[in-house]
């Protein structure tokens, strides 16, 4: 005697006989786990019945169509749900179309222009906020701070970018061209890093003054990571619509996909540890200087090395560097805080 386990559910026992006519008759699975009597380990109806050498011949519902027909073409085309509004009731569906249709609607109707770059960059970073925000978004986080700190970081990069032609910053600015790696690595820090992540930690500043509570590190991590990617969300744009233009194919095509993808989110990480020190900052007002030069000096550092090696092994280190640094000071944020609170 053979008994069937299916959701939690005990069914039988039945003969070898019953049970190969049910599952002929499709009232029982092959792949259904099953049970001898006179054995305690379980199995499935189809090992039993190979086991047994019995021959099975699955019935039908005649042709291809009766059997569609049989089982309602509200299966095909699930007309009811349709007209009482079901499916857009239905949040993963919402959330499947938006994130799967919206690229070919916004290239449709941008019409292929400067604001299609935008658009897409923007949806790339819609698609960044939602996997941040499951990951470091605490209950004070809100979506209207989210868009403000996003949309700010654009509006600071737009207005201040231009620095870098103005002292210092164009005195090391200019050593990026250098054949000499040590001048280089200093004029990206200083003539690049420096700079970028000032701009990128505007809005954090902005957002600590105006703050009614003190913010918690990964409240100010979760926001450096989305002022970080509006940063990179213009970068991204104004080298697409320019310097990328007039490169190889493939390597256009290797960087169009970077400045929507990996380099946004690397200035994000950069940012995000911008946040975390600033959080500090905020919450011991007493060791506020140096906090306040980490919280620009260590994500500078990081991003000019990074921007003199690139894509090579050693820009790659630094880029998994940046990420286990971030990490790491979200894991020890207690431990930093209590030593702070002795100092």
């Amino acid at each position: 005697m053979i008994t069937i386990h299916r959701n939690n559910q005990i069914f039988g026992p039945y003969t070898l006989d019953n049970l190969k006519i049910y599952i002929e008759e499709g009232k029982i699975l092959m792949n259904d786990v099953a049970q001898e009597q006179t054995d305690s380990k379980l199995s499935t109806a189809g090992n039993i019945i190979r086991k047994y050498k019995i021959k099975i011949c699955i019935k039908n519902n005649g042709n291809i169509f009766n059997q569609i027909k049989s089982l309602g073409f509200q299966l095909v085309f699930p007309k009811f749900q349709f007209i009482k509004g079901d499916l857009l009731k239905d949040d993963k569906l919402i959330y499947l179309a938006c994130i799967g249709l919206a690229p070919a609607f916004l290239i449709r109707f941008t019409f292929s222009s400067y604001f299609t770059f935008y658009a897409i960059a923007l949806y790339f970073s819609i698609l960044w906020a939602i996997f941040f925000k499951n990951l470091f978004a605490t209950s004070q986080v809100t979506s209207k701070k989210t868009i403000v700190i996003f949309f700010l970081s654009q509006l600071s990069a737009l207005i201040l970018v231009n620095l870098q032609s103005v002292p210092p910053f164009s005195v090391f600015y200019a050593f990026t061209d250098s054949n000499l790696i040590i001048v280089r690595i200093t004029g990206f820090i200083f003539g690049v890093g420096v700079l970028e992540e000032i701009i990128k930690a505007i809005p954090l500043y902005f957002l600590v003054r105006k703050a009614k509570e003190p913010i918690i590190p990964q409240t100010l991590v979760y926001y450096g990571l989305m002022s970080g990617i509006g940063f990179g969300v213009f970068e991204g744009v104004q080298y697409q619509t320019t310097i990328n233009t007039s490169l190889e194919y493939n390597e256009a095509f290797f960087m169009n996909i970077a400045r929507l993808t990996s380099l946004p989110f690397l200035h994000a990480i950069w940012c995000g540890i911008t946040g975390y020190f600033i959080s500090f900052r905020n919450l011991y007002p007493l060791n506020g200087n140096g906090l306040l030069f980490l919280s620009i000096g260590i994500p500078a550092v990081l991003h000019g090395t990074y921007d003199v090696f690139g894509w090579s092994i050693f820009g790659l280190i630094v880029t998994v560097i940046s990420v286990f640094l971030l990490v790491f000071y979200l894991k020890k944020a207690k431990d930093y805080q209590s030593h702070l609170i002795k100092i």
